[in-house]
């Protein structure tokens, strides 16, 4: 079997300690953090430990960690069949559901929704994409590169591929590879190879204070030239890699249950027979609207082991703090560390990286701009992660926040800061997360 040589262990293992800097003192792969861990699930065993794959399904159990929404018809005394169809269906800007990877297959019927049931559960919440395979130069030769694209920086193209269009992607500079377009259209990359090999591992701090975690390994990692961003043709394309460099038959899972020493951990199933891919969806919130999202990137290695996507350290040489100045390259994710866990998913008001530490489902993060509600997406997120303060947890402030600048005024008025109590802003990871669908 042709597995990726690389010494990614090593480089992880010189670059995680201490770099989630301000106030978060994160244990990762060092042996206080393996005996923190063995004492907390020793003790009472209520410890969640996350590993590989994409966990738990978008399509949850609850309220707080579902956010397909209900029928229209509800509080009303007639059938569903009456109304009319969404206003987004002929006017994406309007309310509704809208499919913006128009390139993929959802597994939950998106452009029906508001207007069907969907029991919890069934199906997942998946998308089926494009599997691209194109080629990479390595120091022995080319090899297979198998990706995905989700947005790009040119309009026209955008719509050509059936993918999101990002204007702000021009900005990205030497934080994209290079490649060259081959004859039948698929890249060839200049360099840059991911290491899925490394099994991914997250464990909460404790059950009162879950994050920082006390391990955190992403379960793969980028060498220093990879990057999901690539410069081809003058056009940067978000085109992150989902598996291995190796041939087809190492990575054919048509049906699921795949290697994840092979492919990326947010792949259900993968066939590179047919070209397609499958991939987890992901809930989050962007201007009070439910969307779905793709996880594939980090430029940090807690926040990967936490998302359960791929370190990607050239991503560090993104700009951050900078949101929708000309040159800027990223839009804003808002994450809190520690909103509401009672209840798991049971719980409405459920939210942040403390929930999903404890319960093993999405933290429900907020979006700034997606595509149909702004003119400024960027699938690289900069990321605001925010802390309640004491005040407004024994107030009862604390509670689901679904819009940006509900979040800025909070923060403006003092009820969230930055974690530690720390001034309220840009974190300093990015994200790179493609906006899949909005709900409605």
């Amino acid at each position: 079997m042709d597995h990726v040589s690389l010494d990614g262990v090593g480089l992880l293992r010189r670059r995680m300690a201490g770099v989630f800097a301000i106030a978060l003192a994160i244990v990762m792969l060092l042996p206080g953090a393996s005996s923190a861990q063995e004492r907390e699930e020793g003790g009472d065993g209520r410890l969640l430990r996350a590993g590989n794959g994409p966990g738990p399904a978008a399509n949850g159990p609850g309220p707080g960690c579902n956010i397909i929404p209900p029928l229209a018809s509800i509080g009303t005394k007639v059938d569903i069949s009456q109304f009319p169809p969404p206003d987004s269906l002929t006017n994406p800007a309007l309310a509704g559901p809208v499919q913006l990877l128009k390139s993929g297959k959802f597994d939950i019927p998106i452009e029906q929704l508001t207007g069907i049931n969907v029991p919890a559960g069934n199906p997942r919440g998946t998308i089926t994409l494009p599997l691209y395979k194109g080629a990479v130069n390595t120091p022995s030769g080319l090899k297979p590169a198998w990706y995905i694209i989700l947005d790009a920086g040119d309009q026209a193209e955008a719509e050509r591929l059936g993918v999101n269009f990002s204007k702000k992607l021009h900005n990205a500079g030497d934080a994209a590879r290079t490649a060259t377009r081959r004859a039948d259209g698929t890249f060839l990359f200049d360099s840059g190879l991911v290491d899925f090999r490394p099994n991914r591992e997250v464990v909460a701090g404790s059950q009162e204070k879950p994050f920082p975690p006390s391990v955190a390994q992403p379960g793969s990692i980028g060498d220093e030239d990879y990057s999901p961003l690539v410069l081809v043709d003058g056009i940067i394309y978000d085109a992150p890699v989902v598996a291995a460099a190796v041939d087809d038959a190492f990575i054919n899972f048509p049906n699921g249950n795949p290697d994840y020493g092979l492919v990326h951990d947010q792949v259900v199933a993968i066939n590179p027979v047919n070209r397609t891919v499958t991939l987890s969806l992901i809930n989050g919130y962007s201007f009070g609207k439910p969307v779905f999202y793709i996880s594939t990137e980090s430029s940090d290695p807690t926040v990967s082991a936490i998302e359960g996507n791929t370190f990607a350290p050239r991503l560090r040489r993104i700009e951050t703090g900078v949101d929708d100045i000309s040159r800027s390259a990223v839009e804003r994710i808002f994450i809190a560390t520690n909103g509401e866990t009672k209840g798991g998913c049971q719980n409405p008001q459920r939210q942040g990286l403390g929930a999903a530490l404890l319960d093993g489902h999405r933290p429900n993060n907020t979006f700034g701009g997606i595509p149909t509600t702004a003119t400024d997406y960027s699938p690289v997120w900069d990321a605001n992660v925010y802390e309640w303060t004491e005040e407004a947890i024994e107030k009862g402030y604390r509670g689901l926040l679904t819009e940006e600048f509900r979040i800025l005024k909070l923060a403006r008025d003092g009820y969230i800061t930055g974690p530690g109590g720390a001034p309220y802003g840009s974190f300093g990871p990015v994200i790179v997360c493609g906006v899949a669908a909005r709900l409605n």
